[in-house]
């Protein structure tokens, strides 16, 4: 398998052309997109979790309220919040 740091210097690089880059994109999006999924299949009601806020760095943690298609409402002390499913950790 390709170490990740190999990857990121061929691509800066410039080796590629600008179709490879845009299905190089599309594959990111696709993984970006299961990975979502999977971490959204495995949410319930009650379960503990904390997510990083990406503007502030602020970390927050809670407990889950709902889970929507790409979203989880998570209830903290500081209010309700509306996570995308990618930026959750379980507790």
């Amino acid at each position: 398998m390709i170490d990740i740091v190999d990857i990121r210097s061929s691509i800066t690089s410039g080796v590629y052309t600008a179709s490879e880059l845009d299905t190089i994109a599309q594959a990111l999006k696709f993984a970006r997109a299961r990975l979502a999924e999977r971490q959204i299949r495995s949410c319930v009601k009650g379960d503990s979790v904390k997510f990083t806020n990406p503007k502030t760095g602020a970390v927050f943690r809670g407990t889950v309220d709902r889970v929507k298609i790409k979203n989880v409402i998570v209830l903290t002390p500081q209010g309700r919040y509306n996570v995308p499913a990618n930026l959750l950790e379980f507790v």
